[in-house]
């Protein structure tokens, strides 16, 4: 049975690191759901790139995965924050041990909000750095325990590859 992943998606959402993250995903045989946090699953992602989820995170929640993925972007990652159901499962990921990750805006807006990267090191774009722990950790990419941060669009073919090998 392969790997599975959840990437969440946004109106908003950076396009280069959501294609991005799927695309690798998918070429390393996970078995990706990109899921819309809003009732339709049209997309138009930061740049004007208009995507296509495969479902909606309702219709994700309750569905175990491996990993959780989100992008950044602007206000992609904020649409990410504002999703109760995404948010439970990501807490829910982060509780059982499993993967979880995000990129650019994403671990300031998303995951540090909610409080789930407390105790960890992680990293984030340059502007986003402040509601880091400890300022953030100014890497490339950032693995700690269970959860994957990264910079941004540059790094997006690096965070790919750190969530295909864990």
């Amino acid at each position: 049975m392969s790997a599975t992943a959840l990437v969440a998606v946004a109106n908003g959402s950076e396009d280069i690191e959501t294609v991005t993250i799927v695309d690798v995903l998918r070429r390393a045989g996970v078995e990706v759901t990109l899921a819309s946090v809003h009732d339709q699953r049209e997309i138009v992602a930061a740049r004007r790139t208009n995507l296509v989820a495969d479902a909606t995170v309702e219709e994700c929640s309750g569905k175990q995965f491996d990993l959780i993925a989100l992008p950044g972007g602007m206000p992609g990652a904020e649409h990410l924050r504002d999703s109760e159901t995404l948010m439970d499962m990501v807490r829910a990921q982060r509780d059982a041990g499993r993967w979880y990750a995000a990129i650019c805006a994403a671990p300031a807006v998303a995951l540090a909000h909610h409080g789930l990267l407390e105790g960890k090191t992680a990293t984030g774009h340059p502007r986003f750095m402040d509601p880091l722990p400890d300022g953030g950790s100014e890497q490339r990419v950032v693995v700690d325990s269970n959860c994957i941060t990264s910079r941004g669009p540059g790094t997006a073919i690096e965070f790919s590859l750190a969530l295909v090998e864990a």
